[in-house]
Order: C-alpha cells, then sequence, then structure tokens
C-alpha cells in the first residue's frame, strides 16, 4: 500500500532557500532543471546564495550574468554547462579528487539545502536518487534541508541511492527527460584504433573502470571477445550494455561485489536509464567509497581508463585545464590511478588521440603555461595513442621522452625530437 505523499509548487518549496546559504545541486543526469528554473525566479529577493556541484547537464539558467548577484557558483568539476561562467571569473572552480567531496561536505562545507531530483516514492516510502548517487548521497545526509523534484522519469537504481520521504523538507512533483548523452555516435578512427590497442591490454577476468568520453566507448566497442569481465567505476555509459547482453561483462571474477556492477552514476541515453531501472546487477554507492583507492585496488586486474588533454614528455598529465582555461576538473582520475596500480595484475592507462582536431599535437615537450597537473608522472604507467602504446613506469626521463614521442604523431616527431635533446641532449 502507497504511502500518502504532499506535494508544494516549487515556489513554496524553494522560499525555505535564504540569502548567504550554500545550496547543493544533483548533477549528471539527475540535474533538477525544472528547480532551478524556478529557483531564478527567487534572484530579486537573494543575494550571495553559494550554489556548488559536480558536473551538470543542461542550461541550468543560474550561471547568466544577470543573476550574479544572487547566486555564486563554486563548483567541483567544470562542466559544459558552466565552463563559461568559470573561464570568464562568473564562477569558482575547487579543485579536489572526488572521494574526498563527501569528506567536505562533513567536515568543511555544510550543506543548508541540497536540491535532488528523485524517482516517486515506492510503497515503503523511499524514492531514488537514480543515476546520479555518487556525492549526492553525502549531501542528502549532510544538508539542513533537502528539496525533491520528484519525476516518473527517474530510474529507481539499487545501491545507496534510497532516500525516505520524511527526510524530505519538500517534494515537487514535475515531469521532463533526463539529459542524454550518446558517446557512441561521436566516436572517430582514431578513437576507434586507440580502443583496440587499450583492449589487447585487457586480460580476461579484468575489473574496469572507464572515464567519461569517446575514448572509453570505443574501448568497450573492442572487448566482444573478452570474457568475464567485472566494472568498478565511478561513472557507465551505454557501451557496457552489449557486453551485458552478451556475458562479457558479469562481474563473476571481482573480489569485492562480485556479480555486481558498482558505480557512482551513470550518463548516456534513455536506453541505459531504462537498462539500470530496478536491474538488481547494478549498485549505484558513494563515492567515497566507489573511489578510494584502498576498495579499488581488492578487486584483482583492475585496468583504469582516463582520458587526457595533454601529456608532456616526462609522463605529466594535463587533464583538466588548456592553459589558464579551465575545461573540467580532477575528478575521479587519481582515484583510479593509484587503485589501478596498487591492484594485483592492474593497469593504470591515460588515453589520448595524438593530436587535437584542429592539428596540435597533445604529446608536447612542455604543459601549456598555467595547466594544471591531475596525474603526475610518479603515477603515470600506460599512455596510449593511436600510434602506439608507451610504458613509463620505472622508466627515467630520457626513456619516457623517447617512448612518448614514438606514438606522437609522425608530423610532431622532429619538433619534439629536438626539444627532448635541448633537455635531455640526447635523442
Amino acid at each position: 500500500m502507497k504511502l500518502p505523499v504532499e506535494y508544494m509548487t516549487a515556489g513554496e518549496a524553494l522560499a525555505v532557500i535564504k540569502s548567504g546559504q550554500r545550496v547543493f545541486i544533483q548533477g549528471s543526469a539527475q540535474t533538477p532543471l525544472y528547480l532551478l528554473r524556478e529557483l531564478a525566479k527567487r534572484a530579486p529577493d537573494l543575494r550571495d546564495v553559494e550554489l556548488t556541484f559536480i558536473t551538470v547537464h543542461g542550461d541550468i539558467e543560474l550561471d547568466k550574468p544577470q543573476y550574479a548577484d544572487a547566486f555564486k557558483i563554486n563548483c567541483m568539476f567544470v562542466s559544459e554547462s558552466v565552463r563559461n561562467a568559470v573561464n570568464e571569473g562568473r564562477a569558482d572552480f575547487v579543485p579536489v579528487f572526488l572521494s574526498d567531496i563527501p569528506d567536505l561536505f562533513r567536515k568543511q562545507m555544510q550543506i543548508d539545502v541540497a536540491l535532488v531530483q528523485v524517482s516517486p516514492p515506492d510503497q515503503h516510502g523511499y524514492c531514488s536518487l537514480g543515476v546520479s548517487v555518487d556525492v549526492a548521497r553525502s549531501a542528502v545526509n549532510t544538508a539542513t534541508h533537502i528539496i525533491a523534484q520528484v519525476n516518473p522519469k527517474v530510474p529507481r537504481t539499487h545501491g545507496d541511492s534510497l532516500v525516505h520521504t520524511k527526510r524530505f523538507t519538500a517534494m515537487v512533483y514535475h515531469e521532463e527527460d533526463l539529459p542524454e548523452v550518446d558517446y557512441g555516435t561521436k566516436v572517430r578512427e582514431d578513437e576507434l584504433k586507440i580502443g583496440q590497442l587499450i583492449a589487447g591490454l585487457i586480460e580476461d577476468g579484468s575489473t574496469l573502470q572507464m572515464g567519461i568520453g569517446t575514448i572509453p566507448d570505443a574501448v568497450l566497442r573492442s572487448l566482444h571477445s573478452h570474457k568475464n569481465l567485472g566494472v568498478h567505476t565511478e561513472m557507465c555509459s551505454d557501451g557496457i550494455i552489449d557486453l551485458f547482453d552478451n556475458d562479457v561483462i558479469n562481474n563473476s571474477k571481482k573480489r569485492i561485489h562480485p556479480n555486481k556492477t558498482v558505480t557512482g552514476f551513470a550518463v548516456g541515453t534513455r536506453r541505459l536509464y531504462d537498462y539500470v531501472d530496478d536491474n538488481p546487477a547494478f549498485v549505484f554507492l558513494d563515492i567515497d567509497y566507489v573511489n578510494d583507492p584502498h576498495v579499488i585496488r581488492r578487486n584483482p586486474k583492475v585496468v583504469a581508463i582516463n582520458s587526457a588533454i595533454e601529456v608532456d614528455i616526462t609522463g605529466q598529465v594535463c587533464a583538466d585545464s588548456i592553459g589558464t582555461k579551465q575545461y573540467s576538473g580532477i575528478g575521479g582520475q587519481m582515484d583510479f590511478m593509484r587503485g589501478a596500480a596498487l591492484s594485483e595484475g592492474g593497469k593504470p592507462i591515460i588515453a589520448l588521440t595524438s593530436r587535437t582536431t584542429k592539428g596540435v599535437s597533445r604529446i608536447v615537450p612542455f604543459l601549456k603555461p598555467g595547466a594544471g597537473v591531475v596525474t603526475t608522472r610518479g603515477h603515470i604507467h600506460y599512455v596510449v595513442t593511436e600510434f602506439g602504446v608507451a610504458y613509463l613506469f620505472g622508466m627515467n626521463l630520457r626513456q619516457r621522452a623517447k617512448a612518448l614521442i614514438e606514438i606522437a604523431h609522425p608530423d610532431d616527431r622532429e619538433i619534439l625530437e629536438k626539444a627532448c635533446f635541448e633537455r635531455f641532449k640526447v635523442f
């Protein structure tokens, strides 16, 4: 028997937000866009409301210049929705490991109000945080007030996603489609080649972590001849569905959460959201557990696949910025690079095309001025481009430079060789 639910209008619910408070916004496909549009209407009455979040999808409205006095964005990952605001100085960015954000909420960044989007309550009164549990779980656990946008199109996921209606300060019913991203339609030929090379490094029985973007999807396309793969990842996308259906991914060899895919969030198409809906083979867990390197290492043969913007010839990896322009964030790359390195038979992999779409080399003598180092040269192991695989761990600087130049674009190698000679006096 379903419990009775009392819904409010968005205006009534959002009245709890006051000037000077800190408001958490659930992200990814669960971004509560309706609540954000309605919150914008309160701008004339508010000042200095801090908005904090990781990745958000869709037009969040509140990043626009006309709301700058009312809302101050202080994000922990720079997604496309707020990239211009950050780089124009209208928003701020906090560099932090994804796994550390729950601790920030508990110890340093007290959340006054959390805005989330959830599934309708079940017969016991529980709603699901859907496909974005990640840091939302900790935000809900620590927030003084929780306002829920209840949407029947939110999938009900298993794991740490459930929140009882009694925990909500207010519930607002609004049905709308979740944001969708189809990485599979964007994969280029050079990325497919990278996917094939990485697939060659993956042994049967490995546990996979895939970062965001088209290259992880290209890897998944290349794994259909593999057996007994597992998944323990901060995020997943549509590419895993066919591998599930063909029993390539079955999680049978994992030591922790065997027979389950562990993830923090999912971003993809409606096909993915329907696939994980009430699917007991998936558990969506708090990110301070999912991304804990000491948890990650417990599975065998962890293969962590992450992308980069550029890599210098000593192995420093910039994955979050283009010079001084912030592009994304630290995220969970280092969490999994370290966890995979500590895993028995694990392989931490950085994958990137040799050039940008504009023809600029991504293997470089020096990172651009102002660029951030996400993975240090002490943590780097494998670097893969469409021209090959470079293994850098334990190599000296000269050996690293030579290995990276060999997988750079052929037209860029002469310039890199000259830079290598000037720096190391040998090539």
